[in-house]
């Protein structure tokens, strides 16, 4: 009689994280998500018509038309198209793409092209699928980590509306701008997948969000020390100005971004803890969220500092 043995194969289980880990770790409470039928275009259309509601403008009077946003409807055409296609605009389009810096981009593409007189009514719309780049199985404390942005992005969508106006030292209008970049930091934080390196992958690390924090806390940090060092009559401005958004990935980051600055939390708006991480979208999420509360007015000088992995940093500052 033969003697048969049976081996079984065991799958390791999968990571699950205890109850309130990311919420320590991070302080975000929660996030928003798009529903399954909703496209990047559709959150930027939908902001984009309560803008142009709000300023009393056609779409018939845009001039240029940017979709800025760190997602994507398709690989082509560029999403502006399709946003452009469903608001029934007709003016030219192009997309700007810089991560978490795309909206404060466009808002320096498009003031610069308001300066020079070639177009007259400019709208900058978002829309962030950033939930899309979430790693929902992760099979260890290590990779969940690496993974850990994924777990706080939030899908939003934004709009701002640009327009020429007069340019008197008391005129509302966008003041100043100021981008620093440390490209040499650009693997820091990844979606890999899509592009020439990885078009097709199926792969976890390469189709989600990936971080490398102790690289991109280094560049981050270099990066910030040089525009606080040789933009220093911006920086002046911003200290004194009305209200301060700054992007936002996590609580701590938040007050570390407050005390880099050297002002108060209360001259900030939290927003990662309830809201998410809302890339791009996270700027006006914060602006938007201030004139509601009656924080800022007519009239006021406000200062957007946008950080975005690459890694790259931007300040603007607008009088309302």
């Amino acid at each position: 009689m033969e003697q048969v043995r049976a081996g079984i194969a065991r799958a390791k289980s999968p990571f699950v994280p205890p109850p309130g880990l990311l919420e320590n770790i991070t302080g975000v409470r929660g996030v928003h998500v798009r529903s399954d039928d909703e496209q990047a275009s559709d959150l930027a259309v939908a902001a984009a018509v309560e803008a142009l509601d709000m300023a009393g403008t056609g779409i018939g009077d845009v001039d240029l038309l940017l979709f800025a946003s760190s997602a994507q409807d398709l690989v082509e055409p560029a999403t502006a198209h399709i946003v452009a296609a469903k608001l029934g605009a007709l003016c030219p389009v192009f997309d700007v793409k810089n991560a978490c810096n795309s909206v404060l981009n466009a808002i320096e593409t498009a003031a610069a092209f308001i300066e020079t007189g070639r177009y007259g009514t400019i709208l900058i719309a978002c829309g962030e699928t950033a939930t899309l780049t979430t790693r929902w199985h992760v099979p260890d404390y290590e990779t969940f980590m690496h993974h850990l942005p994924g777990y706080t992005v939030s899908d939003a969508g934004a709009a701002l509306l640009l327009t020429a106006g007069p340019a008197g030292p008391d005129d509302p209008g966008v003041l100043r701008t100021v981008f620093a970049a440390d490209s040499s930091s650009w693997d820091a934080c990844t979606v890999a997948a899509g592009g020439s390196m990885h078009p097709r992958s199926t792969n976890d690390d390469h189709v989600c969000l990936r971080l490398n924090e102790n690289e991109l806390n280094q560049s981050g940090r270099r990066t910030v020390q040089l525009v606080l060092s040789y933009a220093s009559d911006e920086v002046a401005l911003v200290r004194s100005s009305a209200f301060v958004a700054v992007h936002q990935i996590s609580m701590p980051q938040f007050h570390e971004a407050c005390a880099a600055l050297d002002l108060p939390a209360s001259r900030f708006q939290a927003t990662v803890d309830k809201y998410g991480n809302a890339a791009s979208a996270s700027l006006p999420l914060q602006l938007s969220l201030a004139q509601q509360a009656d924080r800022v007015m007519p009239g006021d000088v406000v200062a957007l500092v946008g950080l975005a992995s690459g890694f790259s940093m931007g300040l603007v500052l607008i009088r309302l």
